[in-house]
């Protein structure tokens, strides 16, 4: 996978709707434009996955690639917030265990579809946020 190692990455599920709700709210707090954005299902998304010996057909997971790592579920979750305006608290958050901050969002990750619902296909971002998103 070729990415700007300056600017970390999150992959997403595409087609669900609070993925892409979440994306459009990392979108509008973070106004340096630090994040870029990919879709699990993206071919760079299916390439991450292979790379890193994880699923390429289990979309559950909220995945941040930064610096060369790869974090997962809460603490990408986590990682994200402490960059953007008005969700920095969210990083309090990190007090908690991690096998329990991953329950909850394997709860939350199982019953998506059902709570928010899914597309039939990923988003297409706009022209002006073309270049932040990776194919």
């Amino acid at each position: 996978m070729q990415t700007d190692e300056s600017k970390p990455v999150i992959f997403f599920d595409g087609v669900c709707n609070l993925c892409n709700r979440s994306v459009q709210i990392v979108i509008k707090r973070d106004k340096e434009g630090r994040f870029r954005f990919a879709s699990l299902q993206s071919n760079a998304g299916q390439q991450l996955l292979k790379d890193h010996q994880l699923p390429q057909s289990d979309f559950n997971s909220f995945i941040l690639y930064e610096g060369g790592k790869i974090y997962t579920r809460s603490t990408a979750a986590l990682r994200v917030a402490k960059h953007l305006k008005g969700w920095k608290w969210l990083n309090a958050f990190k007090i908690v265990p991690r096998f329990i901050r991953d329950a909850v969002y394997n709860f939350i990750a199982r019953n998506r579809y059902r709570w928010f619902g899914k597309r039939e296909e990923c988003m297409i971002p706009t022209a002006e946020l073309r270049n932040r998103f990776i194919d």
